[in-house]
C-alpha cells in the first residue's frame, strides 16, 4: 500500500503460489511475508524497517502522521488478539478491554483536528469530517490500522459473535 501511495512502480510476487514459495524462501529464509528486496539492498522483512526504508528513499512525499495522536489505535490489535485467543469465550474482560480501546480510537476519529476548527467561530466544532486518522490523506498509521480493523471486524464476528458497536461511527467502516 505504501509503494502504491508513493506512486512507485513495483512487482508483486504472490507468496501463495507454489512456484513463488521456493524463490521467496531463498530470498529470506525462515521469515514470513511481507518482505522487500530493493534492487541493490539486502532483503528487508521487518515491517517497521520497510516503512523507514521507503520513507527515507522515496522522499519528499512523506506518509508519516503529522499528529502524534494519530497513533491512538496502536493498541487495538493487541487487545483484540488477547480477546480472541482467550479459550474461555464467556470471559468478558478481554471484550471490555477491546471495547475500551475501540472507544478511545472512535473518540479520536470523531474529534476535529486543530486544522478543522475555525478559530473565529463561537459554534461547537462538531464532529470531524476527515477521512483518515491524520486528516484528508492516508498515512502510515492508516496503512497499519485499516487491515487490522478489518481483521477484527471479520474474525470477532465469526468466532465470538462480536460486532463493533453501531454508535462508534468513527471506527465503523461499512458492511463487509
Amino acid at each position: 500500500m505504501i509503494l502504491w501511495l508513493k506512486g512507485v512502480i513495483f512487482t508483486f510476487v504472490d507468496p501463495c503460489h507454489t512456484e513463488s514459495r521456493a524463490d521467496l524462501q531463498d530470498l529470506a529464509p525462515g521469515t514470513n511475508p511481507p518482505f522487500m528486496t530493493p534492487s541493490t539492498e539486502r532483503c528487508l522483512w521487518i515491517v517497521n524497517k520497510i516503512e523507514e526504508f521507503l520513507e527515507e528513499r522515496l522522499a519528499p512525499t512523506t506518509l508519516a502522521a503529522k499528529h502524534p495522536e494519530s497513533n491512538t489505535g496502536i493498541d487495538v490489535f493487541a487487545k483484540f488478539s488477547a480477546y480472541i485467543k482467550n479459550p474461555q469465550k464467556e470471559a468478558k474482560e478481554g471484550e471490555k478491554l477491546l471495547l475500551k480501546s475501540l472507544k478511545r480510537l472512535d473518540e479520536y476519529l470523531q474529534m476535529p483536528l486543530a486544522e478543522e476548527i475555525d478559530a473565529n467561530s463561537v459554534d461547537d466544532p462538531g464532529v470531524s469530517t476527515r477521512s483518515f486518522l491524520d486528516g484528508p490523506d492516508l498515512t502510515l498509521a492508516d496503512c497499519n490500522l485499516l487491515p487490522k480493523l478489518h481483521i477484527i471486524k471479520i474474525v470477532a464476528r465469526k468466532y465470538r459473535g462480536f460486532e463493533i458497536p453501531a454508535d462508534m461511527n468513527g471506527v465503523e467502516f461499512g458492511d463487509i
